[in-house]
């Protein structure tokens, strides 16, 4: 379970990071690093458009890995527009600037004999690479499934995809490879007191820091403004003085 000292000292970084101007250095461009926590999202029905917006964003090579095919523009339109936000869970990260920066999709079998089983899937832009977000989606999704009853999740992934396997492997996942497809299943134990009150204080955590960012992002869109607005009343003078 995460300390009380832990999470304060995650909310005083994130505190701090809102305070930087939007000018300077983001997540996006920063140097690669781990964070003591990352906050993570639970993603609902109104955000299918930033995760439409989000998979767009990937690279040709990357919608490959992430979907198994070079996924076109319409194609991962129809997969965002049969997401089943009921059914199935969906985590962001987000950074300051509030675009989605890396999701995961666990999938919840459909049939009923298949209830305690469940799929992962993970996408993370190119610029956000390095810091472990893959993995750390992957614990999030990981302990939303033990608190939601599954035994069981599944890796669908293309045998040359090793950063996902990887993730597998070190979760202790065992991998079965047939020629271009590796299939990864992880058995996982039950919910625990301390899995639920974790996932409850993450997702508190997360809550408080998109709603930071988002004041943030405000408060710099504000003065963006009133600078555009004092840059004009300057220009209108040096024309009306010559």
């Amino acid at each position: 379970m995460i300390a009380t000292k832990d999470w304060l000292r995650a909310s005083w970084d994130a505190s701090k990071e809102m305070l930087a101007p939007f000018a300077g250095p983001s997540l996006d461009d920063a140097p690669p690093s781990t964070p003591l926590m990352v906050p993570i999202r639970s993603l609902g029905p109104s955000y299918r458009e930033r995760i439409t917006q989000h998979l767009l964003r990937l690279e040709p090579p990357d919608r490959y890995l992430r979907f198994g095919y070079a996924a076109t523009d319409e194609q991962i339109r129809r997969y965002t527009e049969r997401l089943d936000f009921d059914r199935d869970e969906i985590f962001g990260i987000y950074n300051r600037h509030l675009e989605l920066i890396a999701m995961a999709h666990l999938a919840f079998a459909e049939h009923p004999e298949h209830k305690q089983c469940a799929e992962f899937g993970v996408s993370v832009l190119k610029q956000a690479r390095g810091r472990g977000f893959g993995a750390r989606l992957f614990d999030r999704a990981i302990m939303h499934a033990r608190n939601a009853g599954v035994s069981m999740v599944f890796i669908h992934a293309l045998t040359e995809n090793t950063a996902m396997l990887k993730i597998a492997r070190n979760a202790g996942a065992t991998v079965q490879r047939d020629g271009s497809e590796s299939e990864a299943y992880l058995q996982i134990p039950p919910a625990s007191l301390d899995t639920r009150m974790t996932e409850i204080v993450e997702q508190q955590f997360a809550e408080m820091d998109y709603r930071l960012k988002r004041q943030a992002k405000q408060f710099w869109d504000f003065l963006a403004g009133v600078q555009e607005v004092r840059k004009g009343v300057q220009h209108g003078r040096h024309q009306s003085a010559e």
